[in-house]
């Protein structure tokens, strides 16, 4: 399911991707062609997939680093496996330190003061065995706008000072999630000492200091367009574009065949893997990359980063 799914023109139904020969084909295809070293695990929820450790060890069998976005839910039985699978990195969706911050921003199903404590509980041991086992450790809060001030101090708070901040603009909550961001930092003293932007993609991070010497970081995004695939595109606008070109995903369909995507919000340009490696998507994207890759070295006169985050 996709925010997006009413109008991003999807054509297949995703399906569960299993630790066989298609999983490997589809790596071994990307990564040979996009010079690919890292991939990264999200959903949906990737720790309820049965056999994710299998998943992770046959990426580290590839030379791939194996990064994952969680909820946290099921993390304190799985991690621990994945780890010794190869896992390397665990991005914590954190939606708030109390039930009553997690109705706010994830509806009325968490307004049960008990369902809402089970779910931070199980996130607060997911957090504390992957910090346990010395996997860099992040955790990712959405801030929709200046309101949501003391969820952040509240996560800042909460939680040991090993456990890497995220704040991420909200994109249904535009330039109001923005100015909330930079609102929030000025009042907590935070002071910019870093700026990495990913070549290629749509992704950056500005990494700021606070008085007491912690790091918290603003991951935003850049209006980032693929040259040829996006300039006709409907959505190419300021209003609607709203994630820029962020990077590749693949999907797994229910016939079994693995799809990359461009874009979520455009789900109707996902080819196989097989059309998408002998085809101008793929070239575009490997000269997108380089390209950007260049200007960015020579205007910032700094070696930039050209892997995910």
């Amino acid at each position: 399911m996709s925010i997006y799914a009413a109008t991003n023109g999807v054509g297949f139904v995703p399906a569960m991707m299993s630790p066989d020969e298609g999983f490997v084909s589809a790596l071994v295809s990307m990564r040979d062609l996009l010079d690919i070293n890292e991939i990264h695990l999200t959903g949906g929820e990737p720790t309820l997939h049965p056999r994710l450790p299998e998943l992770i060890a046959i990426a580290r069998s590839l030379g791939l680093t194996v990064a994952m976005t969680s909820n946290g839910e099921n993390g304190a039985r799985l991690i621990p496996r994945c780890v010794a699978a190869g896992l390397s990195r665990v991005n914590f969706s954190v939606f708030g330190t109390t039930a009553a911050e997690l109705a706010e921003v994830q509806g009325t199903r968490y307004t049960s003061e008990r369902l809402g404590r089970r779910k931070l509980d199980a996130l607060a041991d997911s957090i504390d065995t992957a910090i346990g086992l010395e996997v860099s450790t992040s955790a990712n809060l959405v801030v929709p706008d200046y309101s949501h001030k003391q969820r952040v101090i509240n996560l800042l708070e909460h939680y040991s000072t090993r456990l890497s901040v995220r704040l991420l603009n909200s994109l249904d909550g535009g330039v109001a999630s923005i100015k909330g961001i930079y609102g929030v930092l000025q009042d907590l003293g935070a002071v910019p000492t870093g700026r990495l932007l990913i070549a290629g993609t749509s992704g950056a991070r500005t990494t700021y200091r606070l008085p007491s010497g912690r790091l918290v970081h603003f991951k935003q995004i850049r209006p980032v367009r693929l040259p040829r695939t996006c300039a006709s595109c409907r959505f190419n606008n300021d209003r609607e574009y709203q994630e820029g070109y962020y990077g590749l995903r693949l999907y797994c369909d229910r016939d079994g065949r693995y799809q990359v995507g461009v874009c979520i919000q455009r789900m109707d340009l996902c080819q196989p893997v097989e059309q998408f490696v002998t085809g101008d998507a793929a070239r575009e994207v490997l000269r997108f990359r380089e390209t950007e890759y260049a200007t960015l070295r020579e205007n910032h006169g700094e070696r930039p980063s050209d892997t995910g985050d």
